[in-house]
């Protein structure tokens, strides 16, 4: 049996009030003849009799049916608002979910714009788009009530009706296709506006505006365009039906009125059949007006149809026992996410328990690529790595989150507290946030601070210095201890204050047999390492000790002087090491 999408799960929630709505629908659509019932017994009765008894009875009974009316529109309007609450809470949290995946495996995916697709639906769902759909099947039965009173109103409401139906069609297939392309121009735009912004400081003080500012504005310009498009085409289309809606109502009563001239019709039928004309139009009316929000709620159902069909979730894993720090890559390959380019070459190699590893190599060899696997993000393409033994991707991914520690080469905080930060938004107790931060050594950096662990570091952490921001990064990831550390070039934004606290922060997770793999460009770091990974070009080149490393090429060579950086070349067979020593 196969299991259904959370997508058909949240429309299977809001499927089960839709049999209630109808009823609700049915009433309010039969509520809808009072008002034509009224006036016909006004005009062939009352002004008749000229009977005040009877208008004031029948005028308490018009009144008494328009409150259940609007008693009824109430909470119809209010069951719709809860069912899409239901439907949101089925959707968000796989969806959530599946965004963040989409992202890390093709970052061109635009999944920051698909999580607002639920929306979308869940708005078309529950506004009155969805109660035209409601209200359309009565439109046969107004029309037939018109055809009872005289069959030329009959037709006239029918061929009234056929033309606005008409219109949908048209407007339909005329802004298809520009509403796609402003949609896809306006994902670009924005993605496009988002890159650009976050380097605000590189494009003003290099004289970059005007010429990311141009290329913004192409981009916008094409937007507006489609939009522009779509919009003329609805519009002219819309003023036409406004046009053709009030026409044939005037039609209707000047065909009444002459079916009146001839006595084939009463002066009270007249009325309701112009009445009754309206009620017949309105749900079309309305389909024509809701249109664009019914053909973005379908796009957007397409969007969210493929990503749960292609983005998987997460399976309910056994737990596993607590990772002690055993991490092996086994003929590990992998491409770029998003491309075909091979990025990692059958690596293979063991990090035990403990063990502080230091991966060098030049720009662009795949280190931050193999962090990305080691922490599970990016999947093999051939090949594992495995934790404790087991693959990575077995473990339930919120378990070993709790007992591994990440500090990326770009480090991001999100809009809170410090606090809130380190504790990883978990509300962790304050002792576990303090002594994060002590080991991390910037607890005393924090306490500076104007409102010291409740600073709020704004989106991104933009309250914050880089070097700031990376100490905060390094307590977040030894926040609870883990047993797996993963550090990608931690003191790139490092003062000379800052490098010293992640010295003695490295030195406190090696006392405490903590398995720390780091990326760095920098041999200080590498005296406290007990072995070297070497990468070159997506391939392994060595796994050593930092003093094999860095031995003399040859006996009796002096020393050479104490390098600033990791040389790129490194033993590969006969392939000679220049004689460094690290500093």
């Amino acid at each position: 049996m196969v299991s259904k999408t959370p997508l058909q799960a949240a429309y299977g929630r809001f499927r089960a009030i839709i049999f209630t709505t109808f009823l609700f629908s049915f009433c309010i659509n039969m509520l809808l003849f009072a008002s034509p019932i009224y006036m016909l017994q006004i005009y062939d009765r009352v002004l008749g009799s000229r009977n005040e008894t009877t208008l004031l009875m029948i005028s308490i009974i018009i009144l008494f049916l328009l409150i259940i009316y609007g008693l009824l529109e109430f909470i119809r309007s209010r069951m719709l608002v809860r069912a899409g609450q239901q439907f949101d809470d089925v959707l968000s949290e796989s969806l959530f979910s599946r965004a963040v995946k989409l992202r890390l495996s093709n970052p061109k995916a635009g999944a920051e714009f698909i999580l607002a697709d639920g929306d979308k639906i869940r708005e078309f769902l529950t506004g009155t788009g969805i109660l035209a759909f409601f209200d359309a099947p009565w439109t046969p039965v107004f029309i037939a009530v018109c055809f009872i009173f005289h069959p030329w109103l009959g037709y006239l409401a029918l061929g009234g009706a056929l033309v606005i139906f008409a219109l949908a069609i048209v407007n339909e297939f005329a802004t298809r296709n520009p509403l796609k392309e402003a949609n896809t121009a306006s994902q670009s735009a924005n993605q496009f506006a988002g890159a650009v912004l976050q380097n605000a400081e590189v494009i003003r003080s290099m004289g970059m505006e005007k010429a990311l500012g141009d290329r913004w504005r192409d981009r916008h310009g094409a937007v507006l365009g489609a939009q522009a498009d779509a919009s003329d085409k609805a519009g002219a289309i819309l003023t036409f039906q406004k046009f053709f809606r009030m026409t044939i109502q005037s039609a209707i009563l000047g065909l009444g009125g002459y079916l009146a001239i001839k006595q084939e019709i009463s002066p009270g039928i007249m009325i309701a059949a112009s009445i009754m004309m309206g009620r017949a139009l309105q749900p079309v009316e309305q389909g024509v007006q809701q249109w664009k929000t019914f053909v973005a709620a379908r796009q957007a159902h397409a969007r969210l149809k493929g990503l749960f069909d292609t983005v998987p979730g997460d399976e309910q894993r056994t737990e596993l026992p607590d990772p002690k720090g055993v991490i092996n890559a086994e003929n590990l390959s992998s491409v770029l996410p998003g491309t075909r380019t091979a990025f990692l070459k059958n690596l293979n190699f063991q990090i035990n328990p403990g063990e502080t590893i230091a991966v060098i190599g030049p720009s662009g060899s795949g280190k931050s690529s193999l962090i990305r696997h080691l922490v599970g993000v990016w999947p093999a393409a051939v090949g594992t790595v495995r934790i404790d033994g087991a693959d990575i991707a077995h473990w339930n991914a919120d378990q070993l989150g709790q007992h591994l520690g990440y500090l990326p080469q770009e480090v991001r905080l999100f809009a809170g507290t410090i606090a809130e930060n380190i504790s990883r938004f978990t509300g962790g107790e304050s002792e576990e946030v303090v002594k994060a931060a002590q080991l991390a050594g910037v607890h005393d950096m924090i306490l500076r601070l104007p409102d010291g662990y409740e600073t709020q570091v704004g989106d991104n952490g933009q309250q914050l210095s880089g070097g700031q921001r990376q100490r905060v990064g390094l307590a977040r990831a030894m926040f609870g201890m883990p047993r797996i550390m993963i550090l990608d070039e931690p003191n790139s934004n490092l003062d000379s204050d800052g490098e010293n606290a992640l010295l003695e922060a490295i030195k406190a997770m090696k006392e405490q047999k903590i398995t720390v793999v780091l990326v760095t460009h920098k041999t200080n770091l590498l005296a406290i390492c007990d072995r070297v990974l070497v990468m070159r070009e997506g391939q392994m080149q060595a796994f050593t000790t930092p003093q094999e490393l860095f031995k003399p090429a040859a006996a009796g060579n002096a020393p050479a002087p104490q390098p600033a950086s990791v040389p790129a070349t490194v033993p590969v067979g006969q392939v000679k090491v220049p004689a460094q020593k690290p500093a």
